[in-house]
């Protein structure tokens, strides 16, 4: 039993400082996107948006500089695999994984949070299930079944539970905000993108 509750101690540390972690990064990201959106959305024309993207960080700057890297590409009449086709479907391509690569990066320690969340109740359970094991063995041999002889190895066998409980609830809850937060983020680069796309095809596709 004491290493089912060693496991779960840990497991709440690792749950903590995944929470801790990607608030942090929230909170670092936001003032950034504000800033280049302002920035992006006043600049005078398309080259002053391109050199915004350059000097700025964040999601939704990487996205743009992604966007422009390729403009400057499809400029160049490069001639390989990668740039054939369509210019617009030769953007739209780099667009699109250059926003799944933002999402795989955003979803690192939600797969986390999710086991956790799924799978500490039961190794609490476990454990309780094992003190209940040792306990009874206990008071059989103590030929003894008296109340207060029954309680306190049982009592102390549900804890496992009550842990593993505790550890799953800001797990789960942990995974659903982020997820959902997620979520809003992936449709407003999805949005910023469609954009992108708009007005490099008023562009025709230069930069």
């Amino acid at each position: 039993m004491a290493l089912t509750l060693l496991l779960l101690i840990v497991l709440s540390v690792v749950t903590w400082s995944i929470i801790l972690f990607k608030l942090w990064k929230q909170l670092q990201d936001g003032k950034p996107k504000r800033e280049f959106n302002a920035a992006f959305w006043s600049a005078r024309d398309w080259g002053s948006a391109a050199q915004v993207a350059q000097g700025s960080d964040g999601d939704m700057a990487r996205l743009a500089q992604a966007g422009f890297a390729e403009l400057k590409n499809l400029s160049s009449e490069q001639s390989d695999m990668k740039h054939l086709g369509a210019p617009q479907d030769v953007l739209e391509r780099m667009l699109r994984q250059q926003l799944q690569n933002i999402q795989r990066y955003h979803e690192r320690g939600l797969a986390e949070l999710a086991t956790i969340g799924s799978t500490a109740p039961f190794v609490g359970l476990f454990g309780t299930v094992w003190g209940i094991m040792h306990a009874l063995e206990g008071i059989g041999k103590s030929g003894s079944a008296s109340l207060d002889i029954v309680a306190g190895p049982i009592g102390e066998a549900l804890i496992a539970t009550a842990i593993g409980i505790a550890t799953a609830l800001p797990a789960v809850m942990a995974y659903n905000f982020f997820l959902r937060r997620l979520k809003v983020n992936i449709t407003e680069l999805e949005n910023f993108a469609h954009d992108f796309m708009r007005l490099a095809l008023k562009q025709n596709f230069k930069l």
